[in-house]
């Protein structure tokens, strides 16, 4: 009943709230270690009764993932034979876009925030948020997934595929290895971006089982969250923290670089001990098919062009004006170039965005209960609790609240534990790390209906745990 009449009061006086919001976490004082984690959720309700509403929200964001399927089937059942039918066609169509259904979901909780704070709340978080992630990951995937770069990734595991006769498992070995790796480097945006086309060539083009194609799908989430733990600057949810947990290249690699090193190199051929009989499938029907399309000459100057771009768009992560403006002049550039040049299509790197834009912003709003569930655990717990909640929320949201745990900060194996458990879990689904939609989105077209996220789970299921053992184990 009090928490009832809190919610009333807010909305009748949300200029008594404004002040305090965006929500800062020490607003709850210190938590009593004796409470139970109900009862402190609940304390904090009382405090904050906004709270419920923009979790509450985020839950239906997440389970509207796992109908986006259901909405696509439903569009189709529209003939559009009558203005009314296209239009419903066309919105179910949207519902069932996974890429729109976060930044779809603000709408709502933009209302809440208004009714509870007033429209000076509204902007006051908006403007707490920070977006250069989505601004940086539709720039990168624009620059990653031009012609000249992807000829030069393709040249480069090429040379590793050619070691297997270029054959499609030899591709696809160095695809799903070397590809993610690549990600401490070149950032893992950029990775999946050129891995997902790569593949797209090279193995899915060929058609293989559907569970052939889910079981590469999540071994390529897992592995690309993974295998940006080389260095401290790549992995969004290890750049949350290094710099406050004082982690650099040298100790990234020592402490979780091997490990993920070992641990995708296993990963991959566990699922080619699974699916090593169908590698012969797809090897007589590479030999069938034949390639119609030649492939353009591209000089070596426009190649490092485009690789100083991508470079400059790494270099300035943190700085938007810097690497927009790199990317008006690659532009600019690329239609100089044009000749040696395929039209580059900005609709997959906006979706990507906005995804992870409605994402960020929702997930601003869940600290208040992430913050005591992590707080209150041990390493093992801390481990598990990591990996599945980063499940439910974005890898990077979950290294970021831990480090404003003051228990976690001041001891290196509940770091370990945190950031083990949200690199791991990084490829149960699409929003488990921030570049799986740029993945999900180029390799859409090669699954016959939506990508549905139970398939994609099991499928990354096994890699999740070996990771995880390698992650604890070695």
């Amino acid at each position: 009943m009090k928490i009832l009449i809190a919610i009333i009061f807010s909305w009748v006086c949300p200029a008594l709230w404004a002040n305090s919001f965006p929500i800062p976490l020490d607003i709850y004082g210190p938590s009593n270690p004796s409470e139970s984690l109900l009862h402190i959720l609940l304390s904090r309700i009382r405090v904050v009764p906004f709270n419920f509403f923009a979790t509450l929200i985020f839950f239906f964001a997440i389970i509207h993932t796992f109908f986006a399927p259901y909405f696509s089937n439903l569009a189709h059942r529209f003939h559009e034979d009558t203005p009314k039918d296209k239009m419903l066609a066309a919105l179910f169509h949207f519902l069932g876009e996974v890429e729109v259904i976060f930044g779809l979901w603000i709408i709502p909780l933009v209302i809440v925030i208004f009714c509870f704070y007033g429209w000076h709340g509204v902007t006051s978080y908006f403007s707490a948020v920070s977006y250069i992630e989505p601004m940086f990951v539709v720039v990168i995937m624009a620059i990653a997934a031009s012609q000249p770069v992807l000829y030069f990734a393709r040249f480069c595991m090429q040379k590793v595929a050619s070691i297997g006769k270029n054959t499609p498992c030899a591709w696809w070995f160095s695809i799903i290895i070397i590809g993610p790796l690549l990600g401490s480097f070149i950032t893992e945006p950029a990775a999946i971006t050129i891995s997902a086309f790569l593949l797209a060539q090279q193995f899915y083009q060929l058609q293989p089982s559907l569970i052939f194609r889910y079981a590469t799908l999540g071994l390529l989430f897992v592995n690309i969250s993974v295998g940006g733990t080389l260095t401290h600057f790549a992995a969004p949810p290890v750049l949350m923290v290094s710099g406050k947990w004082h982690w650099d290249t040298l100790y990234m690699f020592t402490h979780f670089g091997i490990r993920a090193i070992i641990g995708i190199i296993l990963s991959t051929i566990t699922y080619w001990l699974i699916f090593r009989k169908e590698f012969e499938h797809l090897r007589q029907r590479s030999l069938q098919i034949v390639t119609k399309q030649s492939e353009v000459y591209i000089p070596k100057w426009v190649i490092a062009i485009h690789l100083f771009f991508l470079a400059w768009t790494i270099f300035n992560i943190h700085t938007p004006a810097l690497f927009i403006i790199g990317f008006l002049f690659f532009f600019g550039f690329t239609k100089i170039t044009e000749i040696y040049q395929t039209s580059i299509s900005l609709k997959s790197p906006i979706l990507v965005g906005f995804f992870l834009a409605g994402l960020v912003t929702h997930g601003g709003l869940q600290q208040w209960w992430i913050e005591p569930l992590l707080g209150g655990m041990n390493e093992t717990c801390l481990f598990l609790g990591s990996t599945i909640l980063t499940a439910f929320n974005d890898n990077a949201a979950i290294t970021y609240l831990s480090s404003l745990v003051p228990t976690i900060s001041a001891n290196v194996a509940l770091q370990h534990a945190v950031v083990f458990g949200a690199v791991t879990g990084g490829g149960l689904t699409v929003i488990a790390n921030a570049p799986n939609p740029a993945g999900q989105s180029i390799l859409q077209e090669y699954f016959p209906q939506k990508i549905s996220p139970i398939k994609l789970f099991f499928s990354a299921l096994i890699p999740t745990i070996i990771l995880g053992c390698c992650f604890s184990y070695l």
